[in-house]
């Protein structure tokens, strides 16, 4: 049975405690805090912390929320829910790789953090970086790692010292940085962890986005899994403010099958069920189709000293 403590959050970009307007009340109960509820891609289910949004300079965040050293413990149990989408997020986030790839055209070492599986790090291999490095705190989804990447995986969070100075020409992040406690602190480590030139390639919800400002509460990206939440703006902000130069934000076009599609909507679950069958009942439910669904990308350089 986890310890569960629910601690204040600062800004990310300003640092401040408090000084917010809350923008949704909490709407969860402890038996929230499941390894279930903390697996990756799970159907949305609309519970999530308080959400408030940063009265100096905009940022959304959760407020409080649980301890870092619990949710460790969660994301570690948590399991791979998303095996009939892999080859669809590797097409997508493929694509950005390629694009990241003109602003830093050495390709020697790539670290994705939070890598799941690992597929994306077969994607990187394939586009030539020679050697591919992940961390995952999950268990159950690093287990599933193919042998050719598994031995650059290493298990549990991102911390500091667990990579050397200057070690990597890329690091990657796909919906990794909203869960992060202290996305400050990660930056700042993966600034220490690039060699002179090296970059950050993001991809995460936009809470700026039509979708997002439409559906308010009710959209799947305001969830007890999201510490923060940023949109283009408020994300260059977190990443100058950590010594990068922000070279290209824009919308990202996700490529999804239709089944998966349907489980996102903002409706019943009996809906949901009904319309999946619907589209297998007439052979389309694993067709790919490239959607913008409210996410966005970022690539920044590494500043010189």
């Amino acid at each position: 049975m986890l310890n569960i403590e629910l601690r204040p959050t600062r800004c990310a970009i300003c640092g401040a405690e408090g000084n917010a307007a809350e923008l949704y009340p909490a709407n969860f109960d402890m038996g929230a805090f499941n390894p279930a509820v903390f697996s990756a891609r799970r159907v949305p289910d609309r519970i999530h912390y308080r959400i408030v949004k940063c009265a100096a300079c905009g940022l959304v965040r959760s407020d409080p929320a649980v301890d870092p050293e619990t949710l460790a413990s969660l994301y570690s149990q948590s399991t791979l829910d998303y095996a009939s989408e892999i080859q669809n997020l590797k097409a997508t986030y493929g694509r950005y790789l390629a694009r990241a790839a003109k602003y830093r055209g050495q390709k020697e070492a790539l670290l994705e953090i939070g890598c799941g599986s690992g597929f994306f790090l077969e994607e990187a291999l394939a586009q030539g970086y020679s050697g591919v490095y992940g961390v995952e705190p999950s268990v159950a989804a690093v287990e599933k790692a193919c042998p050719a990447v598994r031995p650059g995986i290493s298990v549990g969070v991102m911390r500091r010292g667990l990579f050397g100075e200057e070690q990597f020409d890329i690091v990657c992040m796909f919906q990794a940085l909203d869960h992060m406690s202290d996305p400050g602190a990660l930056l700042e480590e993966c600034r220490r962890i690039l060699r002179p030139g090296g970059v950050v390639l993001t991809l995460n919800h936009n809470i700026d986005a039509f979708s997002a400002r439409i559906l308010g509460e009710r959209s799947p990206i305001i969830d007890i899994e999201h510490t923060f939440l940023y949109g283009p703006r408020t994300l260059t902000r977190v990443f100058e403010s950590r010594g990068f130069l922000v070279r290209e934000t824009g919308a990202v076009f996700n490529r999804y099958s239709l089944n998966y599609l349907a489980r996102l909507l903002p409706s019943p679950p009996a809906l949901k069920l009904a319309l999946s069958r619907s589209f297998d009942a007439a052979g389309i439910g694993g067709c790919p189709v490239s959607v913008p669904l409210g996410n966005m990308y970022l690539i920044a350089m590494k500043r010189k000293k």
